[in-house]
């Protein structure tokens, strides 16, 4: 699974939030969008906990097969 943090750039915010200065930090699963924050350290912490739960799907996925 690929999790990704990236700071949204200008031209994908509305002229209210340019002007204001606000700061957005997009996070992707597997190429979709799944959350949005204004704190990077809260979409760093999303992200951690995204690859945590998926790690524990795929390690119970593999014990059940066994």
């Amino acid at each position: 699974m690929t999790v990704r943090v990236t700071e949204r750039d200008d031209s994908h915010k509305s002229h209210e939030a340019v002007a204001s200065g606000v700061r957005i930090w997009d996070v992707y699963q597997q190429d979709l969008l799944v959350g949005m924050f204004h704190d990077e350290s809260a979409a760093q912490t999303y992200k951690l906990e995204l690859e945590v739960l998926e790690q524990a799907r795929t390690a119970n996925a593999e014990h059940a097969q066994a």
